[in-house]
């Protein structure tokens, strides 16, 4: 008696807008019972049986939809993985206070550059073999470089400043970096790291950040005699720690 062959596995990639992010999505069907939903580093899957009617192919489908955007919604990270801006030429970038006009070019080139000049214009030239799932990551970086050298010196004043006013600490160098795992941190060198999406959040916010980093300077945990320092210097620091819960998903470039 011959056996009966499994049927081979198919792909269908897509992307979905979920609540104003941009979400790729893989949907598998292949030889199994049951439907799955899951998210990974590069897409959402959707993986259900071969075979289905059209109308159960899209109850699924649906079902799969109001998951994800479940999701979406209760997890900042998700947003920050996911939700990536698309940049034209003429277009606003709008950073705290600042704003910057974007001259997009694409060239016949290996790498993307780009530079702030005297008009607040970023000139930006693109590559335009980069057209792939990374491209948006490569912009993100890329502007976010271009903007932290123009935010670097007045970030740094209100470092020195904090710094003076409450700890009174050696310091050595302070950073931006677009940093998704955290919104700070200290070295044991007393370098003070920031992520550039805090140039997205109103200044208290920026400086509660400041001011955590710094009292790491004095207390490397989060002990009571940590927060202790961190609340003599900013009192409703509570306020701030929600705001960036509530909102910090969507900053970023």
């Amino acid at each position: 008696m011959r056996r009966k062959r499994k049927a081979k596995s198919t792909l269908q990639q897509l992307t979905l807008d979920i609540g104003g992010t941009t979400v790729p999505v893989r949907i598998y069907k292949e030889y199994r019972r049951n439907v799955r939903a899951s998210i990974g580093k590069t897409a959402a899957f959707l993986r259900m049986p071969h075979g289905l009617p059209a109308i159960e192919e899209e109850r699924h489908l649906n079902w799969f939809k109001e998951w994800l955007h479940k999701q979406v919604a209760k997890s900042d990270t998700l947003n920050r993985h996911f939700g990536h801006r698309k940049y034209q030429d003429g277009d606003t970038l709008i950073v705290g206070k600042r704003q910057y006009q974007l001259a997009i070019t694409y060239e016949d080139r290996k790498t993307h550059s780009g530079k702030l000049l005297p008009d607040g214009t970023i000139a930006l030239k693109l590559s335009h073999h980069d057209q792939g799932p990374a491209f948006a990551k490569h912009l993100q970086h890329l502007l976010s470089r271009i903007v932290a050298q123009d935010f670097l010196p007045e970030i740094t004043r209100r470092v020195d400043d904090l710094n003076d006013r409450f700890f009174q600490q050696n310091i050595g160098e302070v950073r931006l970096k677009y940093n998704h795992s955290n919104w700070g941190s200290c070295s044991s060198k007393g370098n003070i790291n920031l992520s550039t999406r805090l140039l997205f959040a109103p200044d208290d916010v920026i400086d509660y950040v400041i001011i955590h980093e710094l009292a790491h300077r004095i207390e490397m945990n989060h002990s009571p005699r940590f927060w202790k320092l961190v609340s003599d210097a900013m009192p409703d620091y509570k306020k701030k720690e929600k705001w960036l819960k509530v909102h910090g998903g969507k900053l970023g470039f």
